[in-house]
């Protein structure tokens, strides 16, 4: 077991997969501002890095794993126009954010993305399924995250791509110190002020210290079955973009 899973949202009783999908429930109205207002809104910057890393692998079927309110999916959506889009969160709250945003789109739009209720850890899809699967800021709240890679792994094309972008601790002492002060301190009041969760966003910086990084994280997919599996940080550390094919 990885530090990550052993840090839950709210209280050791419940599962964290369970936790996990309480937590995105009572935080997702004020999700996307705050996802904004906490990066300066680098998360898009980071997106669109991660994005143009996969601009010449396939990418017909694509399943976007812990897919939120839809960012990535739709960003996926209009650089590739592939043929079809599958987001999946344990959230139905963060879906339905999804769904609306979708019903605002291009009648094309809505024929090739959809949104579904799904655990990573148990997906319902046939294997070898899917050209290219992302993941943005989700594995550190998988309760399982060998299990996680292995599912994914397993509904993944050979040839395929797994890109996941996580949030990390930079390895610089000063900016370490800098990052520690902000993520620890100013996020969660900010958090707890915006979406009235006292906990959300307090969990966030524990989840990403105790989050596999770097090598750590490549080791873990390489595990898992995948191979050429690397990694590219950003912003002096604070965002890691990894990278892993299907044999």
């Amino acid at each position: 077991m990885n530090g990550a899973e052993k840090i839950n949202p709210y209280n050791e009783k419940e599962s964290k997969t369970e936790q996990v999908e309480e937590m995105f429930d009572s935080i997702a109205p004020a999700y996307d501002f705050m996802n904004s207002a906490m990066t300066f809104g680098l998360h898009r910057y980071w997106r669109n890095c991660a994005i143009k890393m996969l601009k010449s692998l396939p990418h017909d079927a694509i399943l976007d794993v812990a897919t939120g309110t839809g960012d990535v999916a739709f960003c996926l959506y209009d650089k590739f126009r592939p043929k079809s889009i599958v987001g999946i969160d344990l959230s139905n709250g963060m879906l339905n954010i999804a769904r609306k945003k979708l019903a605002s789109m291009s009648h094309e739009a809505q024929k090739s993305i959809c949104f579904k209720q799904e655990n990573c850890l148990d997906l319902s899809f046939d294997d070898k399924k899917f050209d290219l699967i992302t993941v943005a800021y989700g594995v550190r709240n998988f309760e399982r995250l060998a299990q996680g890679y292995a599912e994914m792994f397993r509904v993944l094309k050979p040839g395929g791509t797994l890109c996941v972008i996580e949030l990390s601790v930079p390895k610089n002492p000063l900016i370490k110190w800098a990052y520690n002060l902000y993520s620890r301190h100013l996020i969660p009041t900010i958090g707890r002020m915006v979406s009235g969760d006292s906990r959300a966003y307090s969990y966030l910086p524990e989840s990403i210290a105790a989050c596999p990084q770097r090598e750590d994280m490549t080791t873990l997919m390489s595990q898992a079955g995948f191979t050429d599996c690397r990694y590219r940080s950003l912003t002096f550390g604070t965002l890691t973009i990894y990278l892993a094919t299907r044999p």
